[in-house]
């Protein structure tokens, strides 16, 4: 039961950089890496604002502002300076490096003894017995607030005209949208999401640390690809929904493989082979679906 729990609140919690990734990757078709370095942004910014003696919630989402900053920096990069949407976002990304550490001060910045959003809300569920549940609780409502917002964002015309812009960018110039104002946008929004992930897993754990966002681009798309395979569909509330179950699933299988793995061989210290496996897999599986389903219709044919 405790597995389960603790794979459901940081499959939500992560689930938030999930959506973001969804934006850029899905959404604007921009293969943004900036995310590896908003993740940490977030994270160091409100922890560096909580230290100091900042409200949580005040410190959190001014690590949301830091994260649509770095996006916006991004978007400016690929649209005014004309750099490729990749290198674009590993400029960013690796300067954000060194901008984090001076935000932070020092290498890693814990919080023990801090107060955080979570204890406060922990504060408001204990006198009615639900205490123990209050991060899940807490991550759910926010997960499914965020969600909601973006569906309405998204069908809205801006939204609309921030989704053609992915789809056909020449289209939608002729219609005399600015696409250059949409990518940025589209990046503003997505990094501010993966930042806001952020400060919330550095009051879930405890901790922000430089080099925690390593490897969140990864994560994020594992999720994406776990839930288009799950939900094979273009109506953006139900790719959404995909997502966060994905996202859900993907760290479910992390904490399985971290638990059970050493009846493999598996270590701790493989967790990136491991993560790498499971999106190997979750790309593998449509096309393997694809065959399948094409060798059964020529079977079926003879």
């Amino acid at each position: 039961m405790s597995l389960l729990i603790d794979a459901l609140e940081q499959g939500m919690v992560y689930g938030i950089m999930a959506l973001g990734v969804l934006i850029t990757f899905r959404v604007l078709d921009f293969p943004d890496l900036t995310v590896d370095g908003s993740f940490t942004m977030g994270a160091g910014i409100t922890a560096a604002l909580i230290v100091g003696g900042w409200n949580p919630v005040v410190a959190l989402l001014l690590g949301v502002a830091g994260g649509m900053v770095a996006g916006i920096f991004t978007g400016l990069l690929s649209t005014k300076l004309n750099i490729l949407n990749l290198l674009a976002g590993i400029l960013t990304m690796t300067l954000l490096y060194s901008v984090n550490l001076r935000i932070m001060g020092r290498p890693n910045i814990p919080l023990l003894g801090q107060s955080t959003v979570l204890d406060q809300f922990r504060s408001l569920l204990t006198p009615i017995g639900l205490g123990d549940y209050s991060d899940l609780v807490f991550f759910g409502l926010v997960l499914i607030f965020l969600k909601f917002l973006l569906d309405l964002f998204f069908n809205t015309e801006l939204g609309l005209a921030l989704r053609a812009t992915g789809d056909n960018e020449q289209m939608i110039l002729s219609q005399g949208v600015n696409t250059d104002t949409m990518k940025i946008l589209g990046l503003a929004i997505s990094n501010g999401l993966v930042a806001f992930s952020g400060g919330l897993v550095a009051q879930y754990t405890g901790f922000a640390d430089v080099g925690m966002g390593i490897g969140m681009i990864i994560a994020g798309l594992a999720s994406v690809i776990v839930g288009e395979t799950l939900l094979p569909t273009k109506s953006f509330i139900w790719v959404s929904t995909g997502v966060i179950a994905g996202s859900i699933i993907y760290r479910t299988a992390i904490m399985l493989a971290l638990r059970y793995g050493y009846n493999f061989g598996f270590k701790a210290s493989d967790l990136k082979l491991i993560t790498a496996l499971i999106v190997i897999v979750a790309l593998a599986t449509p096309q393997v679906r694809e065959k399948l389903n094409l060798k059964l219709g020529e079977s079926v044919g003879i």
